[in-house]
Formats: structure tokens, sequence, C-alpha cells
């Protein structure tokens, strides 16, 4: 017997939808959008390819509340333009290329000037307002698209010294893959999303950039990383750095960007980045020079956006919250797998929602069965349970003589001081015992916690090992093999051993 396999990724519990879709109408970069957007009208011009006419770019940066006369203002209302079109937000009617209408061409004396194309508020402008929160969510996630897909081109300065003597890119010479640099940005964000939902790990707290940038250089079996991996670990964070900074401001990430005196000080002493930063491994007395190599987090919303595309991709990617409609045989399958402060939540949620005695009797007749993964559901089922008030005695009670529920009805009447429980006889006893370990085992494996269970389970039975391995349980074997193993008194152990050939000596 050997337990499930866990997910690829542990679930993650996500904000409301309306909580979401505040956030995105918030983000920096997405707001700029839907001013345009609403600002677009008969007299805004666009260029071929429907970018704002570069005419244009002081009027918008105005309307945006930016600084006309700043060269940066026209990059940013350039940028929300674009995502205002990609989105649907607006939309263009593009200049044919080349052409030119009658007036045109006589003012240009004939010289076939290009018209200007045209720009309106698109019909999906009104779901933000009009729509429901997932419509919000779905036009932002496409303006995620359009930032990601721009977080993933070269810088110009790179562009330019990549421009051959026809003014065309050189890809040789940029060493530039659009699909390499769109699947690496999208490993990243994987990679941050497992820390942020994995167990023991919290939304609120930033993971340093050595690390992520480690986390998609440093192979896993290397143990000190080469003084080659370390360079590629600085050149990863830099281009990390310059990404997260174009990610933050559609609501993606929270980033605190690489310190620039360190980036001075780098290119004055040649220095690799993550030599310095110790390629993330630093100690806590370390965490604020750590803190100067960058520090990034996945916002609620950025948490929505990353999942969203894991599942667009075809990645298993659960949140809590998903099973609520379906059965209890499916709810107690499924969080077998989930780490226990997730899978707690998952229950509670599935509870909420149904009217309780019936709620207890499906969760107690789910959790019935001998096959590999029955000791562990009726583990989580005994969790589930852990909370429910008296309304749920009854249908627990029906389940005392049950061979396989009996012992954790029990357990669940005498938490709650009930007094006239019955006293369950030694076969039970027995049979609990081994159904206990074996869901330990199946949910966390051989823990540092586990030794003292088997022991303080096997220290008030006289005898336990000489009858224990009779006991008709499909895990017993498996179970003494554990012990014989594990359990810290050497003794036990031995004896441990010797039950355990016997048990398996039984087995057809």
């Amino acid at each position: 017997m050997s337990a499930e396999p866990h997910p690829t990724l542990p679930p993650v519990r996500l904000h409301s939808d309306a909580e979401l879709a505040r956030d995105a109408l918030v983000a920096p970069l997405f707001a700029r959008a839907v001013r345009l957007a609403r600002w677009a009208g008969p007299g805004t011009r666009v260029d071929i390819g429907g970018e704002l006419a570069a005419a244009q770019l002081p009027e918008a940066a105005e309307v945006l509340g930016l600084d006309a006369a700043d060269p940066a203002s026209a990059v940013y209302a350039s940028q929300a333009w674009r995502v205002a079109v990609d989105t649907g937000l607006v939309d263009v009617t593009e200049p044919e290329e080349g052409g030119g209408d009658s007036a045109n061409s006589a003012n240009s004396g004939g010289s076939g000037v290009e018209e200007a194309g045209a720009a309106e508020p698109g019909e999906d402008l009104a779901l933000l307002t009009g729509g429901a929160p997932g419509d919000v969510l779905d036009i932002w996630l496409a303006a995620l698209d359009t930032v990601l897909a721009d977080a993933a081109v070269p810088d110009l300065d790179d562009l330019v010294d990549a421009l051959d003597a026809g003014g065309e890119i050189d890809f040789d010479q940029l060493d530039w893959n659009p699909r390499r640099e769109a699947d690496f940005l999208d490993g990243v964000l994987a990679n941050l999303y497992l820390l942020t939902v994995a167990e023991g790990g919290s939304a609120d707290a930033p993971v340093p950039l050595p690390v992520l940038a480690a986390s998609m250089v440093v192979p896993d079996d290397m143990a000190d990383p080469t003084d080659a991996v370390l360079e590629q670990v600085s050149d990863a964070m830099m281009r990390l750095d310059d990404q997260f900074r174009q990610l933050e401001p559609i609501g993606l990430v929270e980033y605190q960007p690489v310190d620039e005196e360190l980036l001075a000080e780098a290119e004055a002493d040649d220095e690799d980045m993550a030599v310095g930063a110790g390629a993330g491994q630093a100690d806590d007395d370390a965490d604020e020079d750590v803190s100067r190599y960058g520090m990034v987090r996945l916002t609620p919303l950025g948490l929505y956006g990353v999942r969203a595309r894991m599942l667009e991709a075809g990645v298993e990617a659960p949140a809590v919250g998903e099973l609520a409609g379906k059965g209890a045989d499916t709810l107690l399958d499924v969080v077998s797998s989930y780490p226990e402060h997730a899978a707690q939540a998952e229950m509670e949620l599935w509870l909420a929602g149904r009217a309780l005695p019936a709620a207890v009797a499906e969760l107690l007749d789910a959790a019935r069965g001998d096959d590999p993964g029955a000791p562990l559901r009726r583990l989580r089922c005994q969790q589930a349970l852990a909370p429910a008030g008296p309304e749920a005695e009854p249908a627990v009670r029906a389940v005392l003589d049950d061979a396989e529920l009996g012992g954790l009805a029990r357990v669940w009447l005498a938490e709650r001081g009930v007094s006239d429980v019955p006293a369950p006889d030694g076969a039970m006893v027995f049979w609990l015992t081994v159904d206990t370990i074996a869901a330990q085992l199946a949910a966390d494996g051989e823990t540092e916690e586990l030794p003292l269970l088997m022991e303080t389970l096997t220290a008030h039975h006289t005898g336990f090992f000489d009858r224990v391995w009779r006991v008709e349980h499909p895990a017993t074997a498996y179970v003494l093999e554990a012990m014989g193993r594990l359990h810290p008194d050497k003794k036990a152990a031995k004896e441990a051993r010797k039950a355990a050939f016997k048990a398996r000596s039984r087995q057809p």
C-alpha cells in the first residue's frame, strides 16, 4: 500500500471575483487603458498597426494626468493605448498602407501621404461598468497577455545594437527566440506561484529575486553552483528585474527592484549579482542585504492571473472552494491529496452550503472502503466532522456498530464529552490503530512525529504485536513494516518486523 501522489500544485485560496475585479480596475496600467478608451472618439487618429498617432500622444498623456513634456509620458500613453486596443476596449479603423485621399494628395503635391486611421470606444468598454466581475477579469486577462508579450521582448538598446546594415533586426546577433523567452517568463511565474501556494508559503511573504532566478537556472541535483551557473543566475536576475518592473503596473506582482546602487557597484567591480547574493542562500541575518537584490510577490490578482494561464495550458491548478458542488465521495478523494490546511478549508466550505445531518451522513458513507486510499479518506472525514455541532450527533451514532467507522464515531463523541458511548472491543481498537497509522503515512509520509504516534498507540496494549498482525485490514502488513523501521523502541521495532512477516504470510 502506498500514498496517492500529491497533485503538481497545491490548491490556492483565491479572493472573490468581485474583489479581484476591483483590484483589476485600479491596476495603474489597466486604469490608464480604460481612461484612454473613454477618451477615444472622432478626433482620435491612429497609425498602421493601430498605434496612437504621434501627434496624439501629448493629449493622451494629459488625459492620463501625466506631464506631456516628459518623454516618458509618451511611452506610458502608448503602452496604455496598446492595452486598450488589444483588449477590445478601443476599436480602431487602420489607414490603408501607402494610401491617401485626394485632399491629402493635393496638399502634399501628390506625394501619397497616408491617411490616419480612426478610433472609438469598443463594445467591451461597457462591460467594465455594466457587466459581471467575471467580464472585468476576462478583459484584464487579455491585458495581461499583452503585457507579458511586451515583457518578453528585449529592451530597445539591445534591439538597436542588433540592427543590420539594411535596418533589419539580426536575430542571430540578438540571440532572442520569442517562444523561448515567453516560455522562460511563464516558467518563472509558475515557480513564483508554487512558492506562494506551497504549504508553509504565504502570499504575504515576498520571494528574493536570486532565489527565483536560481530556481530557473540551477539544476536540482547541483548542491554548489559553479561560477558559470552563478553567472547565468545573474543574467536571469537582470532580465527578471526589467520584466517585473513591466509587470507591476498591470497588478500582477508587487516588486521591490534591484537596488540601483548595487547595480552600479556590481558594474564597477565586474562582479556577478548572484555571487553577491549567494544565489539566494543567505541566512536570516542577511535579509536586509538580500532585499537589495530584489523582492517579488504575486498579488491576489496575480495568483488569479497566473492560475488562469496555467489552466489554459492544461496544468492542474486547483482552487479551494471549487469542490463545493461535488459529492462527498469526490470531496474526500480530492482533499486526500491536499495539504492539511487546504483540505480543512475546502471541507468547511463544502459543509457550509449543506444541511448538516444529511451532509455528515454523506461524508461517513463516502469514508467507507478497503481500497488503498480509504484510511486517508477516513482521516479527512474525521477532520471535516471536527467543527460539527450537536446536529451531527444522530448521524455519527448511526455508525457506532460499523466495523470501519465505529472507532471514528467513538472518538468524535468522546471529544464532546458524551457519557453513554459504548467501549470498543479489542478488534476495533487494533483495527483503528492500523487505520490511523496508514492514514498518517498516506497523508505526510514518514514524518518526525510518526514514531511518537506509534509509541503512544502501542504503549498501553500488552502483547500488541502478538495480536495486531491478525487484524483484517488491507494495510496491516504495510503499517507493521513501517513500525519496524520507525518505532523509537528497538525491542518494539523488532517485534513489529516479526509481526509484519506473519501478516504477509497470511496474504494470498
